[in-house]
């Protein structure tokens, strides 16, 4: 894998993302979420080691970007980390009902207090909103996020930056036009926002069949043994 690093534009992500519950595909929304939260775990661990502290706030936005969020505080707490929940939109969807109920069985605290429960973590994760986000900022996100903005907490956010356009990146003013989380978690493939990033970059998305990827044009670097996501540099190239 050479050169500039290939993205996959907001039309072509969708399409793909459609592909992959078709027939085509042949995977369900529970796989895929499954798979992206495993993804975001493993990139965590990579990140922030429980050694360095075991507090991870986890903040779900209402969609596919939370659920994916739900499902890493799951495994995070598997592998010994204490995450607390931030999801006030909560969906009435029957599966973000049985994920949320899934971290209950595991005594995992839900809180409506980010401010708070920001001073005392030791790791964030954004799974505000992910690629198919489209402003306005709705309440109670434009406050989260500008306390993301400023806060001195390592933030790893999945597959976009909360508040972040797929294709032009962060907004010009308002909350996030200074954000830039330490960690970012692109999912299946990079998008175009990639270009304002400046911060570690994992791809994680080690399901995508031959024939899916050359359709999109995608080149994807070698994940090892088992790792569910590899750290790529600004080309591309697998660090």
């Amino acid at each position: 894998m050479a050169g500039a690093l290939k993205t996959l534009s907001a039309k072509n992500a969708l399409a793909l993302d459609k592909d992959l519950m078709s027939s085509v595909g042949a995977f369900s929304i529970d796989q895929l979420m499954e798979l992206a939260g495993l993804s975001v775990s493993q990139a965590v661990y990579r990140v922030h080691p429980p050694s360095r502290g075991r507090r991870i706030l986890v903040a779900c936005g209402p969609g596919n970007n939370g659920g994916d969020g739900l499902v890493a505080a799951r495994h995070l707490w598997h592998y010994g980390y204490k995450p607390t929940i931030y999801y006030p939109k909560q969906s009435k969807n029957d599966l973000y009902q049985r994920l949320t109920t899934q971290l209950r069985n595991l005594n995992i605290p839900f809180t409506d207090d980010f401010p708070s429960a920001l001073k005392e973590t030791d790791h964030i994760v954004d799974a505000i909103f992910g690629f198919s986000f489209q402003p306005p900022i709705r309440d109670p996100f434009p406050s989260v996020i500008t306390l993301l903005e400023q806060t001195s907490i390592p933030v790893t956010s999945v597959d976009a930056p909360s508040s972040w356009d797929i294709e032009s990146g962060p907004p010009k003013e308002g909350p996030g036009a200074k954000f830039n989380p330490e960690v970012l978690v692109s999912l299946t493939a990079p998008k175009p926002l990639v270009k304002w990033f400046t911060g570690r970059h994992f791809l994680g998305g080690r399901f995508l069949s031959p024939d899916i990827a050359k359709k999109y044009d995608l080149e994807l670097p070698e994940y090892e043994g088992i790792d569910q996501v590899v750290e790529i540099g600004r080309d591309g190239q697998k660090l």
